[in-house]
């Protein structure tokens, strides 16, 4: 039996048929963070920066791309998301901006992509924002926190 359940037996791509899966609520939350230098930090957090609300728009890219993941990734399957929810969590301390995503559906296959797709478009978005006073950030640590829902249950990283 394949484990890669996105190759078929002769080992070719393959879009998963979760057609006999159960529907179930499917829960997944991801984070990743944006760091950068304490000047960015400040123009952002304080809403000072010359394109105004960096974090608003952040969000919504990061709410419409979870919507569209599976546009970007070839075998993810289009799915009817319930929620899609994008916060930002300034860390001072360390000139990050941590960004959270929560997907949440009824379906028959999980929402991780979308709640992946969700933190990178996000935090790209920051970067596409603050590049031209701060072309040194960097994107990092991009990963899965929870999954909930379908035949594994209930994971955390």
């Amino acid at each position: 039996m394949n484990d890669l359940t996105h190759l078929n037996a002769q080992g070719e791509a393959n879009m998963v048929d979760v057609s006999a899966k159960a529907a179930t609520v499917r829960v997944a939350t991801a984070q990743g963070f944006v760091t950068m230098n304490a000047n960015t930090l400040e123009l952002i957090s304080t809403g000072k920066h010359a394109k105004g609300d960096v974090f608003a728009v952040a969000r919504i890219a990061g709410i419409q791309a979870a919507k569209k993941c599976s546009d970007l990734i070839p075998l993810c399957h289009p799915l009817m998301l319930s929620k899609v929810q994008v916060d930002f969590e300034v860390l001072a301390s360390t000139n990050q901006v941590k960004v959270t995503s929560m997907c949440k559906l009824t379906g028959q296959t999980g929402v991780e992509m979308e709640a992946l797709t969700a933190v990178s478009v996000a935090a790209l978005t920051l970067f596409d924002m603050c590049k031209a006073v701060d072309p040194g950030m960097i994107i990092s640590d991009i990963q899965v926190l929870e999954k909930q829902g379908g035949k594994t249950g209930h994971w955390t990283a």
